[in-house]
């Protein structure tokens, strides 16, 4: 993983078939860093079925690809790593069953406690968020600025910011250190624009 990219998320619910077009032109289209598929409370045959289809052309153009929560399925298909929150699998847990070469990240919310514990567990980078209001997921966490440059000052270690994040709020974000921009409904739902546009949209902004 590398700094200052976008850290794609897909959505909860879609069919890999009609999905994978949209899905190409985003990873051809923006400053791609990492693909997190995230299908909560789907059936294991769908995570399967759609991380078979996105997961070889994200490691094709040197992607990472990551599964949500499930360190299970990201080692039984050669996922890259996982990305786990706070009620999921623990870091050390994780680690151990994908071994030390795999990408494992961890949701903090706004603590500068769970981030250390994170990074001492041996995660890869840490998310902080939701920085803006969102739809993508159910939130009462409210991410500030100073906790992200607080962590850029305090480590090395990748930070991930996550929630309501667009082309046109993300300029503070980046100034306080945020190495990768976590986007969702801003490319595959906005209304004035396409998936690879919204993508499109912030190549000008991380080159900056």
């Amino acid at each position: 993983m590398t700094d200052r990219r976008l850290y794609v998320i897909t959505p909860p619910r879609f069919e890999p078939r009609t999905f994978i077009d949209d899905f190409l032109t985003v990873l051809d289209a923006g400053p791609v860093g990492c693909v997190q598929l995230r299908m909560k409370d789907r059936p294991d045959d769908d995570i399967r079925q759609a991380c078979e289809a996105l997961m070889p052309p994200a490691q094709e153009r040197d992607i990472a690809f990551l599964v949500n929560d499930r360190a299970d399925i990201a080692k039984e298909l050669g996922a890259d790593g996982v990305h786990i929150g706070q009620g999921d699998t623990p870091c050390r847990e994780a680690r151990n069953l994908l071994g030390p070469d795999a990408i494992v990240g961890v949701t903090c919310h706004n603590s500068r406690h769970l981030a250390m514990e994170a990074g001492e567990a041996g995660a890869d980078y840490v998310a902080f968020g939701s920085f803006f209001p969102t739809t993508t997921k159910n939130t009462t966490e409210k991410a500030d600025l100073a906790t992200l440059g607080w962590w850029s000052a305090f480590t090395t270690l990748p930070s991930v910011a996550i929630g309501g994040i667009t082309a046109d709020n993300c300029s503070e974000i980046l100034k306080n250190g945020a190495d990768f921009l976590a986007v969702c409904g801003y490319v595959w739902n906005n209304p004035d624009a396409s998936p690879a546009e919204a993508a499109g949209a912030f190549s000008s902004v991380l080159e900056t």
